[in-house]
């Protein structure tokens, strides 16, 4: 029996699993640390601690084993008793307790145990997956008198640790950004200055047009003479085109006999029905109803469909 691989289960789950007549497995949560020194970041994690001043048996250790191993509590409680006094004999040779997941206890020159932690395994679970890693140091670059005694006298749009990095001078760009807005800002007042001269010249041209035209008009109705034209007569002739009637068909019969007994039924039902010849293929057709207008009809084919059958469709001819 593995004690020690419940224990580390337990600690899991629990901030303190005793071991009865041992001691007890503390757990305590740590916050996220960056080690100034080595640059490593560590997740946040769980303390272990030992503490061997409480033996008392609260039974979370030996319920969970028993259940664990399919045994009575009873049971699982002297072979719980079993494995403490294996591992205080150990320590009372000086042998060192290796407890897997968990850490290494040894006895002191007095007599107590002391707990080391083993700190590969992190118990809490929120940060399940999270390792500690090492971030390279980030290094600032200190100004240097002269230039602190420069941006006294003249003052930068942009910050000296960005200007030094820089590449280039932003200053001859922004000369011919000023440049490039005054040309654009001529421009704009020569085109609107265009556009007016072209506007009042086509309002002159339209002005003049329009008197050539009043002209025209006067000339022609005042001083011509009138023109007697012949009087023309035509015959309009309408044709009216033809509609089209539209039949919900109910069925189409080989026997002529068939044909008028589901005409019979359908005119007991309340349905207009009648017999509307045969097909191409010889076949008698009957019909629900007939219907002038297309919507009408369609719309009484749905309500066929719903409450009579699912085989009625729609014959529409001149």
């Amino acid at each position: 029996m593995v004690l020690e691989h419940y224990i580390s289960e337990l600690l899991y789950r629990h901030s303190c699993v005793m071991v009865p007549g041992f001691g007890a497995f503390l757990t305590q949560r740590k916050s996220a640390v960056l080690d100034s020194y080595t640059n490593t970041f560590y997740p946040p994690n769980k303390i272990l601690s030992f503490n061997g001043q409480l033996t008392s048996n609260d039974g979370l250790l030996v319920s969970y084993m028993a259940n664990a191993r399919q045994v009575s509590y009873d049971e699982m409680l002297k072979r719980l008793e079993k494995s403490v006094e294996h591992w205080k004999k150990r320590l009372a040779k000086g042998e060192l307790l290796f407890l897997d997941k968990i850490g290494e206890l040894h006895l002191n020159k007095d007599g107590k145990i002391i707990f080391q932690p083993f700190d590969k395994v992190n118990y809490l679970t929120s940060s399940f997956g999270l390792v500690p890693f090492v971030t390279p140091e980030v290094t600032r670059e200190v100004l240097k008198e002269e230039v602190e005694q420069i941006e006294e006298r003249i003052p930068f749009i942009i910050t000296p640790e960005r200007r030094e990095k820089s590449s280039f001078n932003i200053r001859p760009y922004m000369k011919y950004a000023a440049i490039f807005l005054l040309a654009l800002s001529t421009g704009l007042t020569g085109l609107r200055f265009y556009n007016e001269t072209a506007k009042a010249d086509q309002l002159a041209r339209e002005e003049a047009q329009q008197k050539i035209s009043d002209h025209i008009q006067e000339a022609t109705f005042f001083d011509a003479a009138p023109i007697e034209l012949p009087t023309v007569t035509l015959d309009v002739i309408t044709k009216k085109k033809s509609e089209a009637v539209h039949h919900i068909v109910a069925g189409a019969f080989r026997f002529k006999k068939n044909a008028d007994r589901k005409i019979r039924l359908l005119k007991r039902r309340g349905y207009e029905a009648e017999y509307l010849g045969t097909n191409d293929h010889g076949l008698h057709m009957v019909t629900y109803s007939r219907y002038a207008d297309a919507k009408e009809a369609l719309k009484a084919l749905h309500q066929i469909k719903r409450t009579e059958s699912h085989d009625a469709w729609l014959l529409s001819k001149k």
